[in-house]
């Protein structure tokens, strides 16, 4: 008996727990704030679970979220803000994840443990990296922060570090997780909008082709359609937004009568104020503080360009003949994870987006990429000539894929290893016993 009247508890217990939900899935649920990206975040999970969430009428912000209303929302006046019948919802992800749980067992949040956790990494990471630096380079340029060009450079890597991360995530995925959407591509998205209507111009977003397919697959599917479009149309920006002026033009002072004063003593000349000093010239990457060397890059670039027969008589020994160890150095990498190469594009893809990103070092250095094999796992593997005796600290620090690759100095006294620097500089094949799939040049 006492165990019947258990299992019966428990049955109640559950039935009452849906009986919650639903009464909270027919609930009035109100968003306090004007539309924006952050507010999408709601209202298109919302569309997923269907479930109303109406717009608070007539708010005005810096009006409606200063009333002692909204206060009781959100003590700091920030919005968006949820009404629900159980109590106020503040920060739009805590808002979004809360709309995507009023319907049991929708995919959301993913099928499995992993998947779950695999979600809330992304929407962690869009917050982050991403939209934390977004905003960062795009309010100074609305008038909302003081610019400062030095720090927008900081915020601009910082997106491109996160974009690039994603594009090679999305290489071989529709979604960002799973086989359809979840809340981490809501998110995402949402967070992506800003950044393409006003600051990734064509040939910014040329570098995150994935990235950039992804978007406008995610903002045409439509219950996203549905709600973004209430903002205005998506389009691309064709230039980086121009900042925004937030100083009244100066009215010049109506002339009056002159009046006659009393001679006044010659003031003392007055010190030069440190701000009109002659700028400070721009600080130094500090391979260029190094001892000059005999080795011309540019030079050696363009032998490698221009020889197009006699490789070896010619390219090959050019190289050598230029060559200076101590100005520069050879290095050997290996991508650590090749067993994850099991798609031939995706595997050109990523060696791209590596050469890309290390744009900033091209002035200091010179690279071969091979993919090998003809049949998966592909083997990636390089050879780089950087200027200095070590690997630059500022590539290290600034080119995340750096990290993906091990790095082995080229031994000079090796005669093998200095046969194997021929080969990979021309592209030979076959190379250590197999073919070469694609070969990339960074010069």
């Amino acid at each position: 008996m006492f165990l019947f009247s258990m299992i019966i508890c428990s049955i109640l217990n559950v039935i009452c727990g849906y009986i919650s939900i639903f009464n909270l899935m027919f609930s009035i649920l109100i968003i306090h704030s004007e539309l924006n990206k952050n507010v999408c975040k709601a209202l298109i999970a919302a569309e997923y679970v269907d479930v109303e969430v109406k717009m608070a009428e007539n708010f005005q912000m810096g009006k409606s979220n200063k009333t002692p209303e909204f206060l009781k929302l959100n003590p700091l006046g920030k919005v968006p803000a949820l009404e629900t019948p159980e109590g106020p919802i503040f920060e739009s992800n805590a808002i979004a994840r809360y709309v995507a749980r009023l319907k049991p067992e929708n995919t959301l949040f993913g099928s499995s443990p992993i998947e779950y956790g695999q979600i809330e990494q992304w929407i962690d990471f869009s917050a982050l990296e991403l939209d934390a630096n977004m905003r960062a380079w795009v309010f100074p340029r609305l008038g909302y922060a003081t610019y400062i060009k030095s720090a927008e450079e900081s915020y601009i890597s910082g997106v491109k570090r996160g974009l690039g991360a994603l594009n090679t995530h999305l290489a071989s995925r529709t979604f960002l997780v799973g086989d359809s959407v979840t809340l981490a591509d809501i998110i995402m998205t949402c967070n992506l909008v800003n950044g393409f209507k006003y600051l990734f111009t064509k040939s910014f977003t040329s570098e995150f082709p994935h990235v950039e397919r992804y978007f406008w697959t995610m903002v045409n599917q439509p219950k996203f359609s549905k709600i973004i479009k209430r903002m205005g149309e998506v389009k691309q920006a064709e230039v980086v937004l121009p900042f925004t002026s937030t100083k009244k033009p100066e009215s010049k002072p109506k002339s009056e009568p002159k009046k006659e004063e009393a001679p006044k003593p010659k003031p003392e000349p007055e010190a030069t104020p440190e701000e009109e000093e002659a700028p400070k010239p721009k600080v130094k990457n500090p391979l260029d503080l190094l001892p000059p060397s005999p080795m011309v890059l540019d030079d050696w670039k363009r032998l490698y360009s221009n020889t197009k027969t006699n490789f070896r008589e010619v390219a090959i020994k050019g190289f050598w003949d230029m060559y200076d160890p101590e100005g520069y150095s050879l290095w050997f990498c290996n991508y650590k994870y090749n067993d994850e190469n099991t798609v031939s594009f995706v595997t050109m893809n990523k060696v791209g987006g590596f050469l890309q990103r290390m744009d900033l070092a091209r002035k200091y250095a010179f690279g071969k990429m091979l993919i090998i094999g003809n049949e998966p796992p592909f083997k990636v593997k390089g050879l780089w000539l950087f200027r200095g005796t070590e690997i630059p600290k500022f590539v290290m620090d600034e080119c995340y894929d750096m990290e993906l690759y091990e790095w082995t100095k080229v031994d000079l006294s090796d005669e093998a290893q200095k046969e194997r620097v021929n080969q990979m500089i021309e592209d030979f094949e076959p190379f250590e016993g197999e073919t070469l799939l694609d070969a990339k040049c960074f010069k």
